[in-house]
């Protein structure tokens, strides 16, 4: 397995699915000693971005404990930069300036990290993260990441009519296929996304957003993130899975499953994440 990192985000709110990630990783991985039997032979490093009022010495020592061969990085994020860029939602969770640490992973990592898998830290794989973190990019260099899309929406309802009697704006669709992803999972290529410096092209989109208000609200395989387990961003019901194979997880939505499995309250998949929840199952790791 060729050397790749994972980065997982990680909050005060949900700090006990952090390390689950970890977990399922390592038990579907096709090389789990590349993991963390040998600290030499490692070729999976974990990148944890945590919010500046979480305990990241806990929650390092949590990981040290239960992982003790994993070689892992843990980053608090600024959250100064964000917080006047945040518009409202409607669910008070998305608002959150830790969810926006994903489009600072190029600035927050090493220039050494090329390429990273970002996973949000309500799923569970079910694969070998090998497969995913080999999804080609091409060589279009504007190819910057690989995300399961979705391409049945209809946009012209999602960005308001200020938005398509601009020129300026609506011309953003000119020649496109109009598609979106969710961004719970994502292989990303740091280099292309640093040379072409997205992350000041997403803070200029979030600073529109703010100022008008214009919108409400290299593909890989759907498999990859199935996702809105977590329901509707309202009241989080219960949802099934999206037809076809399943290869991770995504509680995204408003019910999160160790919330829901703790409140004697859960959905039907819910327990799938039990196995993986370390405050929830004693798991250690044989030598």
């Amino acid at each position: 397995m060729s050397s790749s990192s994972s980065s997982v985000n990680s909050s005060r709110s949900c700090s006990c699915g952090a390390p689950s990630p970890i977990k399922h990783i390592c038990a579907h991985s096709s090389c789990p000693q590349n993991i963390y039997v040998v600290p030499w032979l490692q070729n999976i490093d974990f990148h944890f971005v945590a919010s500046a009022s979480m305990d990241t010495e806990h929650l390092q020592l949590t990981i040290g404990k239960s992982f003790p061969y994993l070689r892992f990085h843990i980053y608090t994020f600024d959250v100064a930069p964000v917080l006047g860029l945040i518009s409202t939602s409607i669910r008070a969770a998305l608002d959150c300036p830790l969810n926006y640490a994903r489009n600072y992973l190029a600035n927050l990592l090493p220039s050494c990290v090329r390429r990273v898998v970002y996973l949000d830290s309500d799923l569970v794989l079910v694969d070998d993260i090998a497969k995913l973190a080999a999804t080609p990019l091409g060589e279009d260099e504007s190819v910057v990441l690989a995300a399961p899309e979705y391409c049945n929406a209809n946009f012209t309802s999602y960005f308001i009519p200020s938005f398509w009697s601009n020129p300026a704006l609506s011309l953003t669709f000119a020649g496109r296929k109009a598609c979106y992803f969710n961004t719970g999972v994502m292989v990303i290529d740091l280099e292309r996304w640093r040379k072409g410096d997205y992350t000041t092209k997403i803070i200029e989109w979030m600073e529109l957003q703010k100022r008008m208000r214009i919108y409400e609200l290299a593909s890989a395989d759907h498999k990859w993130n199935q996702h809105g387990l977590g329901g509707d961003n309202f009241q989080g019901l219960c949802r099934d899975l999206h037809p076809g194979p399943v290869s991770l997880l995504h509680w995204s939505g408003k019910g999160k499953p160790w919330a829901r499995l703790d409140a004697n309250r859960p959905c039907p998949f819910d327990a799938l994440w039990s196995p993986y929840d370390l405050l929830q199952t004693q798991f250690t790791l044989d030598s």
